[in-house]
């Protein structure tokens, strides 16, 4: 079973700056801005998941290493803002490179760069209010999904059957509310 994390991603006016970035539309990782961030491996697996070149992106700070750490490819995320799950997106490559971080997003001086980036293998934009996320077992009326949350397996499982995600990495093929 995948790992799902909750992640807030629209808060901030510079989180919107970034959405409209890199899960507004795709990112092409090889072309000259982004390419000489990578490092061999990491250019390799990014080959290897997205051949074309080109994939949505989001991280976090390295605040948060620990528990960006512990996902991998298949893992399902839950993108948040404006009391909305606004995106799930499913994992592809995990990365800590805090240059290609500051290419992606060109981050003001005096903000908090972030460190750890992932790819997605598969990103449906949605509307779903957290009032639907309550309902499921586990989860708290009035929680507003503050901060990075990695999920213990039961509130995963909630998660994935109540909002019926399926991934190809776990399953046959990415689909919300299928």
């Amino acid at each position: 079973m995948p790992r799902v994390v909750i992640q807030p991603s629209f808060g901030l006016p510079r989180f919107r700056r970034n959405w409209a970035r890199t899960l507004d539309r795709s990112v092409p990782f090889r072309d000259e801005l982004h390419g000489p961030a990578l490092t061999t491996a990491q250019r390799a697996d990014l080959d290897r998941l997205h051949p074309d070149g080109w994939s949505h992106f989001w991280g976090a700070t390295a605040v948060h290493d620990r528990r960006i750490s512990a996902l991998s490819t298949g893992d399902v995320v839950l993108l948040t803002g404006r009391k909305n799950v606004l995106a799930i997106g499913e994992i592809g490559v995990v990365l800590r490179n805090p240059a290609f971080a500051a290419a992606l997003w060109r981050p003001e001086p005096g903000t908090c760069p972030w460190d750890n980036v992932y790819s997605l293998l598969h990103l449906a934009h949605t509307k779903i209010p957290y009032e639907d996320v309550w309902a499921l077992d586990g989860f708290s009326v009035g929680d507003n999904f503050m901060g990075l949350r990695l999920l213990d397996p039961a509130k995963a499982a909630s998660v994935l059957a109540g909002l019926r995600i399926t991934t190809t990495t776990h399953g046959d093929g990415f689909a919300v509310g299928a």
